[in-house]
């Protein structure tokens, strides 16, 4: 009966989904740095092509609030990609840029990024935020508010035309089980209207700070398109440096990802990954062939780093070795989990208990096929979100939110994308789209 449901579900899928908003794109969150020592030490003072976004409230009408800045936008800009990456806004609202309208997002918790180069232009230009209700409130019932300032780690940045424009990595054991694989898909961009050369490498440090392997290559691309490059070296004495929770500083290893244009290298982007060996079978995690036991925490990132950092190794010396969040997190509690050892199951900000037990067609959202897009939309912003992070070991649909047509799609188009962490949903009550 399963596989038939799934075969039913696949058939289904076969029909593109609508996009939820024009402007916004889905892609792991990398703004590139300038230079390798700004890279290495994760300094954005002097980068030309990076400006923090932070509108302030500056009019209000019935329930919504326009929050704007001017940002004056350099010539170099306007020749090259802009992008603004939004979060923690606090409530759905509009994004208008110059007049136009350019998104419309439902989801108050989940980071956004969009694409903005046909918007704005050389000089002044005003950037509003219309916080407003959300047309979908039932999605986010439950969600608990954040600690965190509102756009709190937002910011508005610039790439060239030849860049870097996505990419995955994971260290992993090979097939013999001996060594690492550091597994390295990088998607290159010409955004010319001509074929052009693209020159992406990488290089990876051990824990200690041994350079263990690098590569440069080069790749013509096509006019306005995007070409990916795999790399899959092997990376020895791996062993020696397992990544597993509960571990007093886990090693993590240092990959930075740098692009060539006429001879000189015009963006880094820096990356921690630990070598992970993370398998689910039979219902149960395993590290390193052993049986995991999860000593699990609902926990939220705090007002900071500082503040996450500190709840997060209390949690850590209360026995705890895993952690659930709510809804997506901030990258920095990603990276913070990955330095201190604990394992993260990833949750999109799908929280709707109202109706859950009702099957009938919209007698829950989650049944709801007019909301179909909107689920789509912010289970794929959770996983871009967290993908490349080595502390993410699962991802959850979403809460208590019930089953139907809306939570089948979102876990076939997670397991597309995901080959080897297990989607789960506590609400799937033994149905086909969860893996526990």
């Amino acid at each position: 009966m399963r596989k038939i449901l799934f075969l039913i579900a696949a058939l289904g899928s076969a029909a593109p989904l609508a996009a939820q908003t024009a402007g916004r794109i889905h892609r792991t969150e990398a703004a590139p740095y300038d230079t390798r020592h700004d890279a290495e030490a994760r300094n954005r003072k002097g980068d030309g092509a990076y400006i923090p976004f932070a509108p302030k409230p500056v009019s209000a009408g019935g329930e919504a609030v326009n929050a704007a800045q001017t940002i004056d936008i350099p010539y170099a800009w306007t020749d090259g990609n802009v992008f603004l990456h939004l979060e923690n806004t606090g409530s759905a609202y509009t994004l208008t840029v110059n007049g136009t309208a350019v998104a419309e997002v439902e989801d108050p918790a989940t980071p956004a990024e969009f694409h903005l180069s046909p918007y704005v232009r050389e000089g002044a230009n005003e950037f509003v935020v219309t916080l407003r209700p959300s047309q979908t409130p039932q999605l986010h019932e439950t969600t608990p508010r954040t600690a965190r300032s509102a756009f709190a780690d937002s910011y508005l940045y610039m790439q060239n035309r030849r860049s870097i424009a996505d990419f995955t990595l994971s260290l992993v054991p090979d097939s013999t089980r001996r060594f690492g694989v550091l597994r390295l898909d990088v998607v290159a961009r010409n955004s010319f209207n001509y074929d052009e050369p693209v020159t992406v490498g990488y290089d990876i440090y051990s824990p200690q700070g041994k350079l263990l392997d690098y590569s440069i290559v080069e790749r013509t691309i096509a006019g306005r398109s995007t070409d990916t490059l795999h790399f899959a070296p092997y990376i020895y004495h791996t062993y020696d440096n397992k990544w597993e929770a509960g571990t007093q500083n886990p090693p993590l290893y240092e990959v930075m990802l740098f692009l060539r244009r006429d001879g000189a290298y015009k963006e880094y982007m820096p990356r921690k990954v630990g070598f992970r060996d993370i398998e689910f079978r039979d219902g149960r995690f395993y590290s390193f062939g052993k049986p995991l036991a999860l000593a699990e925490a609902r926990y939220n990132a705090g007002a900071d780093p500082a503040a996450t950092r500190a709840q997060l190794t209390s949690l850590r010396k209360q026995g705890k070795n895993t952690v659930r969040p709510d809804f997506p997190q901030p990258a920095w509690f990603y990276e913070i989990c990955d330095e201190l050892g604990l394992y993260v199951i990833d949750r999109a900000n799908l929280n709707a208990p109202s109706g859950r037990s009702d099957r009938t067609v919209g007698g829950t959202p989650s049944n709801d096929p007019q909301l179909a897009a909107e689920y789509l939309e912010r289970v794929k912003a959770m996983y871009y979100r967290s993908r490349n992070f080595t502390c993410v070991i699962a991802y959850e649909l979403g809460g208590e939110s019930g089953n139907g047509y809306n939570m089948y799609k979102a876990y076939q188009w997670l397991k597309s994308v995901e080959r080897e962490r297990p989607v789960l949903y506590g609400d799937a009550a033994g149905e086909w789209n969860s893996d526990l």
